[in-house]
């Protein structure tokens, strides 16, 4: 996995770069990045932020969420966020480790062409059982997601990695204090109409323990989304099935919510 990051941050570095002008979707596609745990390769519009709640329910009754914010930097070609993760369990509330997000439009999609969008996230330790390890809890994100659409299906593929700081004996096989936890997903939606959309999402993960062997998952997310657009303003409602396999077994639900709107009058 690491080989491939490296070729990816290759391709991303020299690849050649043409204008960016704001992308149109597909007829067949008014919803096009309002994905619920597959990454789209397409940044925001010019004037145009977005909002993103995400909220999933295990079998056990554990509730884990996020909400993300998304705003365009001078254009379309540049992307800044920030992702805030919480969680629900026995009464007990939580809030995740931040992520400080920036995204670049390498390319968009053409007719033989993916678009691709690499993005890199500075990670921050906010949870409790990270913020006590101090400077050591940071980290770093990248993914690699690409998009491409095929008549009434949009098809996205990520591959991407985490890698943390830990104290240095906090990893048995970490080098350096590094944990990496790599992962790779993928999504097929099908536009039963321009605003509805039936989905198909496959995570997966391979996470280092601090003891232990690596936890491996993968995630299936069945589901749908809709739309509403309000003149220039657009908002978004999906819901899916989770079920995890893998070293972790679970059934649960997902709520996504997504409101855009513009920042600057017209």
């Amino acid at each position: 996995m690491t080989r491939w990051l490296a070729i990816g941050a290759c391709c991303w570095a020299f690849w050649p770069v043409s204008s960016v002008e704001a992308q149109t979707p597909p007829p067949r596609f008014r919803i096009t990045d309002n994905s619920f745990l597959v990454e789209e390769a397409f940044n925001q519009e010019a004037g145009i932020f977005q909002n993103i709640f995400l909220v999933t329910r295990s079998h056990s009754g554990a509730w884990d969420g996020s909400f993300t914010q998304e705003w365009p930097l001078g254009g379309t070609r540049h992307q800044v966020s920030f992702t805030l993760p919480f969680s629900l369990a026995s009464g007990l509330g939580e809030v995740g480790d931040v992520l400080l997000n920036y995204r670049l439009q390498v390319c968009e999609e053409g007719s033989w062409r993916p678009a691709f969008s690499p993005r890199v996230s500075a990670v921050f330790a906010s949870s409790p059982e990270r913020r006590s390890l101090g400077p050591t809890g940071t980290g770093i994100q990248v993914n690699l997601p690409v998009s491409k659409a095929f008549g009434r299906f949009y098809v996205h593929a990520n591959a991407g990695a985490t890698w943390l700081k830990e104290p240095a004996d906090g990893i048995a096989h970490a080098q350096e204090g590094w944990s990496s936890s790599p992962s790779a997903a993928g999504s097929v939606i099908w536009a039963a109409t321009p605003m509805f959309h039936l989905m198909l999402e496959v995570y997966g993960q391979s996470a280092e323990q601090t003891t232990g062997p690596r936890e491996k998952s993968v995630v299936v997310v069945p589901g749908f989304r809709t739309g509403w657009n309000f003149g220039d303003r657009q908002v978004v409602a999906g819901f899916g099935a989770t079920f995890t396999r893998g070293d972790v077994h679970d059934n649960g639900a997902l709520f996504y919510l997504s409101l855009e709107m513009p920042f600057v009058k017209k």
